[in-house]
């Protein structure tokens, strides 16, 4: 993918502004939709006008978070009335970091001293090796203030971050070649610069967007190592497995069908997807599995004895019920219900009457799991982002969706700040029916996607279908 287009390119290009009524009607301000005898512009291109507006989108979650840094995340009020919180700085030196300890050490007395990392290796050496170079650029005057050090770790990062941002949003620019305004959902969503710099969720972000770019370009290998390396990073990016052997079985029934012959074995491209998945996974863990077998299960662990938490669907229960729910029966109906889940998406994705992109297929399995899930950070919103831009590209049903998030954003940390509290006591309501609506909003963007797939006439890796009708172009002069 280049930063020039050809005029071949952009005359089968879709644009938004004959695409998309949302769009066709913000554009009405400048000038309207795109004309028939529009050309492409010698400089901006749509990737480098989407790389500009992830850039400022990025910028915006900066000044965002700039009362928290100027109190050095200090202090706990003005976390949560700012809406600023981070766990980076806490985690540089609640884990050793700030100390330069390996996180899967297991010398006794950092132990001691240190909990280890609750996190999948790859956001462990990440924030390692971010520390490294906190250490090495750190002003040296002879005094040390850990606090101010931490914010230096936490702009790190951000600088880590915004490239990553970037990286993401090129490789969703070039999934589909000829709907490469689709990434915009992800470059200037509002959930990306409020949740960017709340924890390293950015890693297996942009791995899931490059594991959708070189699926689209028939890379399998590729591929799996990418879901390898994002399942060490977060778990959720295993999840593209299962929308890849929903893929695979379309081929193959077609296949065994009609007697024709593809340019890949599916049954190869499956077969090299995990394979090399496994393989990617397992080289990744083993430093750290090697040089601590205890600290190394710490995440699994952490995870299996979690009780109902912050945004989950069992937190509400419990407090509407008023009974705590123990961890042992929530892991399984969670994994009944994701089991089901799963069987679910199979279904739809061998019942469509085309080929279901892996980005559709991707958001309903993770959509799945969130939904259940014992917990739900308020940057969990990263993990369906890129999924969900190429998986339902329309501004209203995004829009629709964002706003969910952005309350349960909002409410989380009034709730964690005990701003919701009720003056007689007992659990803030106005929390629970937050968590409710943006647990509503994602279903709705669930059904949205659900019911492309069953509708769609579409080949695969073409552009969506849309319920609505396009917006016819415009000419102008």
């Amino acid at each position: 993918m280049t930063g020039r287009s050809t005029g071949d390119e952009f005359e089968s290009r879709v644009h938004p502004t004959q695409d998309d009524s949302v769009v066709a009607a913000v554009s009405e301000s400048v000038g309207g939709p795109m004309g028939r005898h529009a050309a492409p512009h010698r400089f901006w291109s749509p990737v480098r006008v989407l790389l500009l507006l992830t850039a400022l989108c990025f910028a915006v979650g900066l000044v965002q978070k700039a009362p928290c840094a100027n109190s050095l995340w200090q202090d706990g009020a003005e976390n949560y009335n700012n809406m600023c919180y981070s766990d980076l700085p806490p985690l540089y030196y609640g884990r050793g970091l700030a100390d330069g300890h390996w996180p899967y050490t297991d010398d006794p007395v950092v132990r001691a001293q240190f909990d280890v990392m609750e996190y999948p290796v790859g956001i462990s050496y990440w924030a390692w090796a971010t520390a490294k170079v906190t250490r090495a650029i750190a002003p040296d005057d002879g005094t040390r203030d850990v606090a101010k050090e931490a914010r230096l770790y936490t702009a790190v990062n951000a600088v880590g971050f915004a490239l990553l941002a970037l990286l993401a949003t090129w490789f969703l620019a070039g999934v589909t070649r000829r709907r490469p305004w689709d990434a915009a959902g992800f470059a200037i969503a509002p959930t990306l610069a409020l949740t960017a710099l709340i924890n390293w969720d950015l890693l297996a972000v942009t791995l899931v967007a490059a594991a959708l770019w070189t699926w689209s370009r028939d890379r399998p290998v590729l591929t799996g190592v990418l879901i390898g390396l994002g399942t060490a990073t977060k778990l959720y990016p295993l999840f593209l497995l299962g929308g890849i052997l929903v893929i695979c079985l379309r081929r193959l029934r077609r296949v065994d069908g009609n007697g024709d012959t593809e340019e890949s074995d599916p049954v190869f491209d499956f077969g090299a997807v995990a394979g090399s998945a496994a393989v990617a996974w397992l080289l990744a863990n083993a430093p750290a599995y090697i040089s601590g077998p205890a600290e190394w299960k710490v995440f699994w662990t952490f995870n299996s004895g979690r009780g109902a938490d912050l945004g989950s669907i069992w937190l509400v229960l419990q407090q509407v019920f008023d009974h705590p729910m123990q961890p042992e029966l929530i892991n399984k109906v969670s994994w009944l219900f994701f089991g089901a889940w799963c069987v679910g998406v199979l279904l739809i994705g061998l019942k469509a009457p085309a080929t279901p992109r892996l980005a559709q297929l991707g958001f309903l399995v993770v959509a799945g799991f969130l939904l259940i899930n014992k917990v739900y950070s308020p940057q969990y919103v990263l993990w369906l982002l890129p999924l969900a831009a190429l998986a339902r590209p329309r501004w209203r049903d995004l829009l629709i969706w964002q706003t969910g998030e952005i309350v349960y954003f909002a409410a989380v940390w009034l709730y964690l700040g005990d701003y919701l509290a009720p003056a007689g006591g007992g659990d803030a309501g106005f929390y629970s029916i937050a968590t409710l609506l943006r647990i509503a909003t994602e279903l709705y963007l669930v059904a949205i996607v659900a019911r492309d797939v069953l509708r769609q006439p579409l080949a695969e890796n073409d552009a969506p279908a849309s319920v609505s009708k396009p917006v016819p172009p415009v000419s102008r002069s």
